[in-house]
């Protein structure tokens, strides 16, 4: 049984993980890249930002000494590395602004609180003084929920909660563990497992953010078929405002009135920070075992997933790729789409749904294809920022989007969803591959995870900015999810507004009004 990486991955400015050296493109996307019309060169190298000169702090002295005075000196910086290590989050437009040199959105400074009570102790001072804030983990954030809104205020200041990295309690007989908001994903996994525990939560971006982000952005991780989304998993959790402690979740499940725990996870900083939560864990799997299918067809492999998402068995991990992410993913292989399936759990269990869903995907029109693709998929999961940043290099676009729907409306969705994307971008005179894949089932429907890759246009910025209105727009026309688990940031707050109509908007402000009434906390992230 292999066992997962837990790497701890720190985010670099501009680049994922370890820069030097940064990986090269395999021989055949350089080729593709070709066909698209990216010309490598042509966008020049990034701008090396220990060069750059960060915006003047302006956060008034009165307020820095009383951060300094709640945390401590040691623990508010206004080094330029800590400024610029906390500017933005990771998405492509996040990161083309930084390689260009673009460092306006720098925090004023950057404060490091060790405690709950310090972080309420912070708030209360930033409110006083007309600080924003933005609450910081591990940065990965990918539709701008870490640019605040800076009219209005008096300085910005980021809140990064990495002191707060304790497993606080185990509870071995109910199976639930608390855990601080800046353990960052492998850390917490790995305390638990050595104490036999799993947290099971595996995203992308599972390196470098922290339970604190999967908490406020509704994370979903890729074994989400087994295990749950991150939102399922959270039992109870502390928040801090300006206004003081929200302690919620006092028993697995409650008839006293609207649950308040579903207010806050996915609120994303804007209505407190996460401190901690109290999190369902389960015993560390005795067997893993991956593998995968091959499908005729996208509409193939979607009745598959649904016929074990609706019926039964379903395996941990269950994602299907679209016949363009397939080729991509098996170079060389036989064609199609392809399934990968994942099972976690004890021996025998693991071996009885393994088998009851093979049959289900046999009969279906499934081939197997062994263990190779599962196991290749497994252990490459993670790779994906950083072929980013290699596609970046070479002058190419390379983004992406994601939303869910009922079963019934996802062939529709996928369709209307890459025509947007396929025509806004050959419009601006870069066509694009869109690649598609479905990595979270459900009983009612599925998410659809969509990766473009384009040539950069004179301004990228603008050419992106184009293409994901227009496909947002298709997203809202089919009544789809504008976000299944990025989040709404900044980038999709009006296509949120749109959603929940002005009541829903309403009824939002309201909350924050209560809880944050200075309006400091994350200004303009999803409200």
């Amino acid at each position: 049984m292999t066992e997962p990486d837990l790497s701890v991955i720190d985010q670099h400015p501009y680049r994922w993980g370890n820069p030097n050296p940064p990986p090269g493109l395999p021989e055949a996307i350089r080729a593709a890249l070709g066909h698209l019309g990216v010309r490598p060169g042509a966008r020049g190298p990034a701008v090396d930002l220990s060069t750059v000169q960060l915006p003047a702090a302006v956060l008034p002295e009165a307020a820095r000494s009383a951060l300094a005075a709640a945390v401590g000196a040691e623990h508010v910086s206004t080094a330029a590395e800590d400024r610029l290590a906390h500017t933005r989050g990771w998405s492509t437009p996040d990161l083309l602004r930084l390689r260009r040199g673009d460092v306006a959105d720098a925090p004023d400074a950057v404060v490091f609180p060790g405690t709950h009570d310090e972080v309420v102790d912070v708030l209360a001072v930033c409110a006083r003084h007309r600080v924003a804030v933005v609450p910081f983990s591990g940065g990965t954030s990918v539709v701008g929920g870490l640019t605040p809104a800076r009219a209005g205020f008096s300085g910005v200041v980021a809140l990064d909660v990495r002191r707060l990295c304790r497993l606080v309690a185990l509870d071995e007989v109910s199976r639930t563990a608390t855990l601080q908001a800046g353990l960052r994903g492998p850390v917490a996994e790995r305390l638990l497992n050595e104490r036999g525990f799993t947290l099971g939560h595996f995203p992308q971006s599972f390196q470098g953010a922290s339970i604190g982000g999967f908490a406020a952005a509704r994370s979903a991780g890729q074994a989400s078929a087994g295990y749950g989304r991150f939102d399922e998993m959270v039992v109870g959790l502390e928040l801090a405002t300006p206004r003081g402690t929200l302690a919620l979740g006092h028993a697995p499940k409650s008839a006293a009135g609207p649950d308040l725990r579903h207010l806050v996870l996915g609120s994303e900083g804007a209505l407190g920070v996460i401190t901690s939560v109290r999190v369902r864990v389960r015993p560390v799997p005795a067997s893993r075992v991956y593998e995968g299918w091959r499908f005729p067809s996208f509409a193939a492999g979607t009745t598959a997933l649904r016929a074990l998402a609706q019926d039964g068995p379903l395996p941990t991990v269950l994602r299907l790729s679209d016949e363009l992410e397939t080729a991509v993913t098996l170079a060389g292989g036989p064609g199609g789409c392809l399934v990968v399936t994942g099972y976690e759990g004890g021996a025998a269990e693991v071996a009885a749904r393994r088998a009851a869903a093979s049959a289900v995907l046999a009969e279906l029109g499934g081939t197997p294809l062994g263990p190779e693709p599962g196991e290749a998929w497994r252990s490459g999961r993670y790779q994906a920022p950083y072929l980013r940043d290699a596609l970046l290099d070479a002058g190419a676009l390379a983004e992406t989007l994601e939303t869910a729907a009922f079963w019934s409306e996802l062939p529709a969705l996928r369709a209307a969803v890459t025509d947007a994307l396929t025509t806004a971008l050959a419009e601006a005179g870069t066509p694009a591959v869109v690649l598609c894949h479905i990595s979270h089932v459900y009983e009612t429907g599925a998410s659809l995870y969509f990766t473009v890759v384009c040539a950069q246009a004179d301004d990228p910025l603008a050419q992106w900015a184009a293409a994901k209105q227009a496909a947002t727009a298709a997203i809202l026309r089919r009544g789809a999810a504008v976000t299944h688990h990025h989040g709404v940031g900044t980038d999709h707050r009006a296509a949120h507004a749109e959603q929940v109509g002005p009541l829903g908007t309403d009824l939002l402000r309201a909350v924050k009004r209560a809880l944050d009434p200075a309006g400091v906390l994350n200004p303009g992230v999803l409200i």
